[in-house]
């Protein structure tokens, strides 16, 4: 009986111990992203790369998505999207690292890349207006107008009256030759940004 006392209080130290140190983990990481944000507020890119380094590991989320984030800041586009892909390996539902990966995937030109992570979001989020127009402008940029204005009409259904997308769906029904409709999209981006150039030009093709 009292080796089964010993061996349970054992397994409670232990699981004590086990406890303590995650909360120490925690609160370590918790002061390294707070001392990193202090950093990147005063540009201090590196120091605030730096900061998470003190806490990396390969499998934290966080870090991950942090050090893509500080890395495109710090124009190491490379760097910054393999730090943004470990976190997609991650969490492989992750839109926002996604997006995250899109923007050094943007500067270093590779588009490709780019648009790889928008139809990846969409399979995950349908309805993501973002990924929708951009998509939608890869098609329109492709010329496959059909298919470009399946993702226009889902962002305008979506936001009536944002100008990017009415704008981008007009010049669509413009290259289908569906007149009528581009006029009325047309119109409606000119209420949203009147005098806009692109799309009076547009409006002055619909004869």
């Amino acid at each position: 009986m009292e080796i089964l006392k010993k061996s349970i209080l054992a397994i409670v130290a232990i699981g004590f111990f086990a406890l303590n140190a995650k909360a120490q983990t925690a609160e370590e990481t918790q002061k390294a992203f707070k001392a990193s944000y202090v950093n990147e507020y005063k540009a201090n890119y590196s120091g605030a790369i730096a900061d998470i380094q003190k806490v990396y590991k390969a499998d934290c989320y966080e870090c991950n998505l942090r050090l893509g984030w500080l890395q495109y800041l710090s124009k190491q586009y490379t760097s910054s999207m393999d730090y943004y892909q470990k976190a997609i390996d991650l969490r492989k539902y992750s839109v926002e690292a996604r997006f995250g990966f899109i923007k050094p995937a943007n500067e270093s030109k590779k588009y490709d890349k780019a648009y790889t992570k928008y139809e990846e979001i969409l399979t995950i989020d349908p309805y993501n207006s973002t990924a929708n127009y951009w998509v939608g402008v890869e098609y329109y940029n492709a010329k496959k107008f059909d298919i470009a204005v399946k993702y226009f009409e889902l962002v305008v259904n979506m936001y009536p009256f944002d100008y990017d997308a009415n704008h981008m769906l007009g010049w669509t029904y413009l290259s289908l030759g569906r007149i009528a409709e581009a006029k009325v999209v047309f119109n409606q981006a000119l209420n949203n940004r009147p005098g806009d150039a692109s799309s009076n030009e547009g409006l002055g093709k619909c004869k």
